[in-house]
Parts: C-alpha cells; sequence; structure tokens
C-alpha cells in the first residue's frame, strides 16, 4: 500500500548507478521518494545553480524564466512518487538539484549532467547522504 502526502517522514533518491541515454534533443532526470510517496500534494523546486528551473505548488507547473518551452515535469508520475523533469536543449555539463517539500520536512537531491555527448546521468548525492 502506498503512503500518503500526510506522512512527513521520506527519502529523496536519484538514479541508482550512471544512467546512459542515447543523444538527442532532450535529457531525462528522474528522483524518486522512499517509501513510495505521492507526491501531488507536495512542493517541487529544480534548480540549476541558484536559477529555479521548474517550480510545482499546488498542482500547477511554473516554467523558471529562460527555460518557458524547454522543461517538463512528468506530473502523471508524481502518484507514484517518481519525480521527472525532461530538459530539452540541454547543452552543457551541469548540477542539478531536485528539491522536494512537505510542510516543514524537505529533502534534495542533486544530479549531475556528466557527459553531454552521451547524456549520461550521475547522482552526486542526496541530502540524507551527507
Amino acid at each position: 500500500m502506498m503512503a500518503t502526502a500526510s506522512n512527513k517522514h521520506f527519502t529523496l533518491t536519484g538514479p541508482c548507478g550512471d544512467g546512459e541515454y542515447q543523444p538527442g534533443p532532450a535529457v531525462t532526470l528522474t528522483c524518486h521518494l522512499s517509501p513510495e510517496l505521492s507526491a501531488v500534494n507536495l512542493g517541487i523546486r529544480w534548480f540549476k545553480g541558484t536559477d529555479c528551473v521548474c517550480l510545482y505548488k499546488n498542482r500547477q507547473v511554473t516554467e523558471g524564466r529562460g527555460y518557458e518551452g524547454r522543461v517538463s515535469l512528468f506530473t502523471q508520475k508524481l502518484q507514484r512518487g517518481n519525480i521527472f523533469l525532461q530538459i530539452n536543449d540541454c547543452s552543457d555539463r551541469e548540477d542539478y538539484l531536485c528539491q522536494v517539500t512537505n510542510g516543514d520536512t524537505a529533502e534534495e537531491c542533486t544530479i549531475g549532467v556528466n557527459d553531454i555527448e552521451k547524456y549520461i546521468i550521475i547522482i552526486i548525492r542526496s541530502q540524507n547522504e551527507r
């Protein structure tokens, strides 16, 4: 049985090991909640440095300035605790931070786009690994 959003205790994790993606116009960053917890009523923010790439709050998605039309949050995956962000025209090596909040509880996970030629995605660190 899936935990409900009223449970404030969760961890946020990134992909296990390296993920290889075929060269193409987009890359998808993935995180998930453990235990499996619906993220539909949670706050979600994706950052690149200090820039907010995508914000999900009150069931509404807002694309960050400069990312309009370039990012997609897969809202249909949130019910099962999966937080996927697709970035179109991703052309640089950068770290992306996913932050999930539920009331005063927050978890973070940083994912790096390591090799843009192959779109290899690796997890850098999760808050619970610090």
